[in-house]
């Protein structure tokens, strides 16, 4: 009887090669792994040329979401009195110009990726003569500028957007339009009022709402009520249920509310903080008191496990005006590093600011509103390069202190 010669080496060979394909798939099905491309068997000869049945297998690869992050500054209120827009005319063309007066912090506004304030003032037109307190109507230029400066959104819901009747209201609208700035919290119909402001930053999904305590007194016209977005939880709940169901990552509100000139929120600013983050608002910022409020970050867990960090500033303060109560000559652009993570979460990566001052240099000076990075400016004047008075330095300097103090509640 002949005995069958066993070729050991060709059998330890295939041996290998089928536990090299179990410790594959054991792999494949464990860890989800995806062998290299030279490793996934797709050759009907490397597994058997007479097996007609063999199977091409095809490997796909699923990519993981990758993070977002984007960067957005939010200033306060912009108001525009008499002294402002006078400051601005230019004599020997007729036309007002407000550019210089921004021209120290125009970078940290047009480098963000978001940009958003609270408009307190109307462009009614020149024909309605132009006009400070108590009723504002600001040439269109504004708008102009704070196009070029780089702000997306205004709020426009506050107590002075009936400063010149509906048709100043309608009219301050189809401004922005003309410039491309977003706007939220009053309209000119119905139909824009139902429609929630959404915009796409980056591949974040943002909703923004605002809404106003009163309209100093002026009537919303019968018919027309909305016009003018005012602070009603039956109403704020509901648009912010519309806002959900149009899957956004981030709801963004601007509330006009609190009291004028007061350094801590009211007991009311308080709780309608609490109802906002309770039904879905991430961020809230606050207007109206013309004076810094403090500010605070929560962090949540959603029903669904994803976690979420929101932002809440009572009041950012007027970033330009012409008032010169106390703390209301200074503000902040507030900076914000937002995240969206590939499982969802959202995280607020950092969260600090620029203290600003308004500077008024006097009715005499040819340019004499300016907004002064405060830091910047002691800092300079302290090195030597700055021509700023030694007054002025000193203001600056408890401008830095006061401002760290409110923002954490601690005056």
């Amino acid at each position: 009887m002949t005995k069958t010669k066993i070729n050991y080496h060709k059998l330890f060979s295939r041996i290998m090669s089928l536990a090299a394909i179990v410790f594959i798939c054991i792999l494949a099905f464990v860890y989800g792994y995806k062998p290299a491309n030279d490793m996934i068997i797709d050759n009907k000869e490397a597994l058997n040329a007479s097996d007609s049945n063999t199977i091409d297998t095809t490997v796909v690869e699923l990519e993981k979401p990758k993070d977002i992050t984007i960067s957005i500054s939010v200033v306060g209120d912009i108001m525009c009195h008499d002294t402002q827009y006078l400051d601005a005319f230019n004599k020997s063309t007729g036309e007002y110009d407000f550019t210089h007066t921004f021209t120290n912090v125009a970078d940290y506004l047009k480098n963000s990726d978001l940009t958003i304030g609270n408009l307190e003032t109307t462009f009614a037109g020149a024909d309605r003569k132009y006009s400070g307190y108590p009723t504002f109507n600001t040439p269109d230029s504004l708008a102009t500028t704070l196009a070029n400066l780089g702000f997306d959104v205004l709020s426009t819901s506050n107590n002075h957007c009936l400063d010149k009747g509906y048709s100043g209201l309608t009219r301050t609208l189809e401004v922005l339009d003309e410039n491309n700035i977003a706007h939220m919290g009053t309209y000119s119909s119905q139909e824009a009022r139902d429609t929630i402001l959404v915009k796409d930053i980056n591949g974040i999904k943002f909703a923004f709402l605002a809404y106003t305590y009163g309209t100093n007194g002026i009537p919303i016209p019968n018919g027309k009520e909305y016009s003018v977005n005012l602070i009603d939880k039956d109403l704020i709940k509901n648009d912010l249920e519309k806002a959900k169901e149009l899957g956004v990552d981030i709801i963004a509100v601007n509330m006009h509310w609190g009291n004028e000139y007061r350094l801590k929120p009211t007991a009311e600013q308080e709780d309608l903080a609490n109802f906002l983050f309770e039904n879905g608002v991430d961020l809230i910022l606050g207007s109206h008191a013309h004076v810094l409020e403090p500010m605070e970050t929560r962090s949540t867990t959603l029903e669904n496990g994803t976690k979420r960090d929101k932002f809440l500033i009572y009041s950012l303060g007027n970033f330009v005006s012409a008032q010169n109560k106390q703390y209301t000559d200074h503000a902040i652009i507030l900076n914000l590093k937002l995240t969206k993570h590939g499982n969802s979460d959202i995280t607020i990566d950092t969260v600090d600011y620029i203290p600003t001052y308004v500077e008024n240099r006097g009715k005499n000076a040819e340019e004499r509103f300016k907004i002064l990075d405060v830091k910047k400016e002691v800092e300079a004047y302290e090195a030597g390069e700055s021509e700023i008075s030694k007054t002025l330095y000193d203001k600056l300097k408890k401008v830095i202190t006061v401002t760290e103090n409110i923002l954490s509640g601690n005056i």
